[in-house]
């Protein structure tokens, strides 16, 4: 049983960053009820990742006798995940304040991309625009070139799943000593920002010119920290920071002392990277790998996201599960003592109301009621 075991997570349906906290948090243990829409969802498959470990319970929040159930589950639970736009739960009737009054432990978390106030609190947005205004985005890309969206893994994973997580544990922790629960604002846009923090350091001491994308050690701008094309098409990294690293990088790849020998002169990055991306084309991907990974050069090829699953590397950590038909991330991370496991795939929707509610002490007939009512399904 996972470090979680124990602790009952309500998370109501959405997209994104709450799925994956939950899921994370299913992950480790919690009991997490996906809470679907009842009305013309039934039998509905879910297949996508972040279902896994969890069961489902279709209610319908717009009739009062579905909010009433969710309310009844909300005493038995110790996690509430939101994440609707701000004061969609409050005029549905299952707002913080309505949640807490019911279980005062209740910890009652909510995700958004812009935050529970503010100016941009109301509007619609995707972790494009998050990362956005963060200067996260502003900072990818090549030079002279578009800023390039890092997929959706900077505003809605790192700076939203992880952060919800982080919110949630910190939470349960302290709810534990003062027995009392609270509301947790978990903003994309927060976390974004904070996973800015190291390049706020390296402007502050004149590392890193930040009005220029693709000229700083770690946006591409250094010869030693980038991606270089093979002679088969295929890509390898090259990570040798430190002066030890660079020194071995030097010698496995054979690169000359007067050309490659001042490491740190900014001046002479795009000289040596244009020397050094004709080199890295006179081998193959494959023989790159022969000569330099494992070593601490910092090397690894570039490897599509179907393609990672059979790195020996990955393969020996059993870095990836099968479920469901699908390869997908293992949980992490690791515990040697209570370790995480995906107990079950993903459940189609309302395929686990009847069972869930009955565990919560609903009666045979209410759950009746409720099904003719259609307030659950």
């Amino acid at each position: 049983m996972g470090p979680l075991n124990g602790y009952t997570v309500l998370e109501l349906a959405g997209i994104g960053p709450a799925p994956m906290g939950a899921m994370i948090l299913a992950d480790m243990g919690a009991e997490v009820i996906r809470i679907d829409r009842a009305a013309g969802m039934g039998g509905m498959q879910m297949k996508d990742v972040s279902s896994r470990g969890k069961k489902s319970v279709a209610l319908n929040l717009k009739d009062p006798a579905g909010v009433e159930t969710l309310l009844r589950m909300v005493e038995n639970a110790d996690v509430l995940i939101d994440p609707m736009r701000p004061g969609v739960c409050e005029k549905l009737g299952i707002g913080p304040d309505v949640c807490l009054e019911r279980n005062p432990k209740l910890v009652y978390s909510r995700m958004t991309g812009w935050g529970q106030d503010g100016p941009l609190a109301q509007a619609a947005g995707h972790d494009i625009n998050y990362i956005s205004i963060t200067g996260a985005l502003f900072a990818m890309g090549r030079k002279g070139e578009k800023p390039v969206p890092p997929l959706n893994l900077v505003g809605d994973f790192g700076g939203g799943g992880m952060l919800l997580v982080t919110g949630v544990l910190a939470a349960l922790l302290e709810t534990g000593s003062s027995g009392k629960g609270q509301v947790i604002d978990a903003a994309m846009v927060d976390g974004a920002a904070q996973l800015m923090w190291m390049f706020y350091g390296f402007q502050a001491m004149g590392l890193w010119n930040e009005k220029e994308r693709g000229s700083n050690m770690l946006d591409g701008g250094a010869h030693f920290y980038d991606t270089y094309e093979c002679a088969d098409g295929e890509y390898i990294s090259l990570g040798s920071i430190e002066p030890q690293f660079y020194a071995l990088l030097k010698e496995l790849a054979g690169l000359s002392e007067e050309d490659f020998g001042d490491q740190g002169n900014r001046e002479k990055w795009p000289e040596m990277k244009e020397k050094l991306t004709t080199i890295m084309k006179t081998k193959t991907q494959s023989e790159w790998c022969s000569l330099m990974e494992g070593t601490d050069v910092c090397f690894a090829p570039v490897l599509n996201f179907m393609d990672a699953p059979n790195h020996p590397a990955n393969v020996a950590r059993n870095a990836y599960i099968e479920l469901d038909g699908m390869t997908q991330p293992a949980p992490a991370p690791r515990f040697s003592r209570t370790p995480s496991q995906v107990r079950h795939g993903g459940h189609d929707v309302g395929e686990d109301t009847s069972a869930v509610l009955t565990d919560m002490g609903f009666g045979e007939q209410e759950l009746n009621t409720l099904r003719d009512s259609g307030a659950i399904t």
